[in-house]
């Protein structure tokens, strides 16, 4: 049973360990992430079971170029029952190992069965003790990602209990490789020793470099390759999931009182040359903290661990695209990553998740910077779906990042009542949106005679519903798409009613649009024999009646096109055949082509990925709808906290600890999948809580 703690103002989780089956405790995971981009992640146990685990993913062109640089440390402790200094009495030795990592047959070593407590709060913490004869030993290890400009991890070994001494021995795993590739034994890796560091890298021109330090412990060369570790994610999805590993030797020390070790890792050589006081880094990530949870005004202690969640995914990025005002002093600007451990900034993610993450937690600035900055960016009338991982090249694919911009602007300028931003550098922006899509732009995106958006063909995969396989559109959705209409309607009339006190000849305007799209929705959309809305209309003008969440946005977004009549239906609909514990199903299972488990294969993985998959960040909008249709009575608050309590539970207790997952399975027991940590998951259930308890 997982508990939740406070100490020294941070909400934390506490997990015991002991006796819990291996299994159960692999499957719990945790990340710590800095403004960067960069990050460090496991298990509760300290075993890799993804490539994207690793205790220093560092960003060589924040947020993105990411290297995993150092995967793990092998830590044991040796005891000498002679009385004698040294590991070299091998007879008379007993070794603890502390480390775990997983083979092909076996866990080797497996010291997680040493570990009493996992608990995590500005780091992460390992509570092991050692019973043996001869041998008491009680100590913490702290993991510690430093708030900095750097990308530095400090792993941490608090002695308390010495009741015999012994030998710690410390031996890293070293990756330097591109976090989505995997290592072999041919990597031409190196190290040499310089100043108080060691210093490893590829012995090629142009290699970015590792650094390596522990003052209190000594090293000795003793270079080896790991062959073969197994990451048990990765063997699931049907991926190569085996890796080497090279060590360059190993940092040793004699254990005979209470002392703290501290172990350093650096990607790229640390220019400031400064000595880290750990108790200074530990008060700066609890100011931090601080700072987080005071910008949100609350003293809820859920939703503090909601907004801790959230500031993971907010990160620097430099741009050419950047304007003065959306960059600091640095040349940077805020961005959302969409999701770790392997998404990026992508433009639907950020605008979605944006009111949730930047906005209800009282991060103005982040807010101005983030949508500055795509402002920028816009080009034919469109906002960059994505940059590129390696460069700040802007990707134009997604019909419903502009309109998630456009609704994301004017939430800001409620919120913040910040005119002069909204006028200057966010309205330009809008209306070019605005003008393109009606009037034609990339893709075929434009508006059709009834005045409704249209778009793509069945090659374009341009909504959110965008997987696509070797040619295969599994969910082609070309043509008017509900939800892209529902956010045109909305935008039209957040700027009518924008004008309506500024310019009345633009109000009138914006008024005539959306009353035509308003008509042209309901008649074209709204399905009267199955009391629920259309999700697509096709370019040929056939219907494609699914049964999907994508209508729950009609009623959802500040301004709906639907009669009271309409969206209750739509609310009832999606609650009878959508809802579940985690989230809204991408696809009724009364549907043949429902997939309830997302696993295997790319290809199968992606051909559920839409069609069963539950989506947790639609709880969002079905709380709200739902909240909306029954006019936010008390039952419907106290049925609406209902919903939303499984997600709250896996915040603290299931996957990876402290965040929401991206999707889960269709079919029960729901089990979590895809990215451990989603941007909009997060952002969608703080709306849906605040809406509930605000």
């Amino acid at each position: 049973m997982l508990t939740l703690q406070k100490t020294d103002g941070v909400a934390i989780v506490s997990v015991p360990t002991s006796g819990k089956p291996v299994e159960d405790l692999l499957n719990k995971e945790w990340l710590l992430t800095n403004n960067r981009g960069s990050y460090t992640s496991s298990t509760i146990i300290g075993c890799n079971t993804r490539r994207y685990h690793g205790l220093l993913i560092g960003s060589l062109h924040p947020p993105a170029d990411r290297i995993m640089a150092l995967a793990n440390c092998m830590e044991m402790l040796i005891f000498n029952h002679d009385g004698q200094d040294g590991p070299q009495n091998g007879n008379t030795n007993r070794i603890f190992n502390l480390s775990t990592f997983e083979f092909s047959d076996k866990f080797a070593p497996s010291g997680y069965g040493f570990i009493r407590r996992f608990r995590q709060d500005t780091g992460v913490h390992f509570d092991y003790r050692l019973e043996a004869p001869q041998a008491g030993m009680e100590l913490t290890k702290s993991i510690y990602l430093l708030p900095d400009d750097e990308d530095v991890v400090a792993v941490v070994y608090d002695f308390t209990t010495v009741q015999r001494p012994a030998d710690f021995v410390l031996r890293p795993f070293v990756g330097l490789r591109d976090f989505h590739t995997l290592q072999k034994s041919y990597a031409p890796l190196c190290a040499a020793w310089i100043d108080d560091g060691l210093l490893v890298r590829h012995d090629t021109p142009d290699s970015c470099e590792l650094l390596l330090k522990c003052s209190s412990m000594s090293f000795e060369k003793d270079q080896q390759w790991w062959f073969n570790f197994v990451y048990r994610n990765d063997k699931q999805r049907c991926q190569d999931f085996t890796e080497d590993l090279w060590t360059p030797g190993f940092f040793k020390c004699r254990i005979e009182k209470p002392v703290r070790i501290v172990f350093r890792a650096n990607l790229g050589q640390c220019e400031k040359k400064t000595q880290y006081n750990i108790e200074a880094v530990r008060k700066a990530l609890r100011r931090h903290q601080d700072t987080i949870v005071a910008a949100a005004k609350t003293e809820d202690e859920r939703l503090k661990i909601l907004c801790l969640a959230a500031d993971q995914f907010i990160s620097k990025r430099q741009t050419v695209h950047a304007s003065a005002e959306a960059k600091n002093s640095n040349g940077e600007r805020t961005t959302i990553l969409a999701g770790f451990p392997w998404f990026a900034d992508w433009g639907r993610d950020v605008f979605i998740a944006l009111p949730g993450l930047l906005l209800l937690t009282g991060r103005f600035d982040d807010a101005k910077s983030v949508l500055t900055t795509f402002a920028a960016a816009v080009d034919e009338g469109m906002i960059p779906n994505r940059f590129d991982d390696h460069s700040d090249t802007a990707y134009f694919n997604s019909i419903d990042a502009s309109l998630w911009f456009v609704n994301a602007a004017f939430q800001y300028l409620n919120t913040t009542g910040d005119t002069e931003t909204f006028i200057q550098q966010l309205l330009p922006a809008i209306l070019c949106i605005i003008d393109s899509y009606y009037n034609g732009t990339r893709f075929d995106i434009h508006a059709d005679t009834d005045g409704l958006i249209t778009a793509g063909n069945e090659e374009t995969q341009l909504t959110w519903m965008d997987a696509k396989y070797e040619g295969v559109a599994f969910t082609p959705r070309c043509g008017k798409a509900v939800e892209i209409n529902a956010l045109w309607y909305n935008s039209l009339c957040h700027l009518a009613g924008f004008y309506s006190e500024r310019d009345i000849k633009a109000a009138k305007h914006y008024h005539s649009m959306a009353d035509k799209v308003e008509a042209g929705f309901c008649k074209l959309f709204w399905n009267e024999s199955k009391g629920y809305l259309n999700d697509c209309i096709l370019p040929d003008g056939s219907v494609d009646a699914s049964l999907r969440p994508n209508q729950i946005f009609a009623v959802s977004l500040p301004f709906s096109p639907l009669s009271s009549h309409q969206a209750r239906c739509v609310v009832n609909v999606v609650q009878s055949k959508l809802l579940t514990p985690f989230g809204l199903r991408t696809l009724s299972t009364d549907d043949s082509r429902y997939k309830g488990i997302y696993a295997g294969p790319l290809r199968q993985r992606d051909e559920a990925y839409h069609q069963g998959t539950v989506w947790p960040y639609l709880i969002g909008p079905f709380v709200e709808s739902y909240l909306k249709v029954n006019d936010f009575s008390p039952q419907s608050k106290e049925q609406a906290g209902e919903f939303i309590e499984p997600l709250m539970h896996h915040l603290t207790e299931d996957g990876c600890l402290g965040q929401i997952c991206e999707i889960f399975d269709g079919d029960a027991p729901h089990k979590p999948r895809g990215c451990i940590a989603q941007a909009w998951s997060i952002a969608e259930l703080i709306r849906a809580y605040l809406l509930i308890n605000g």
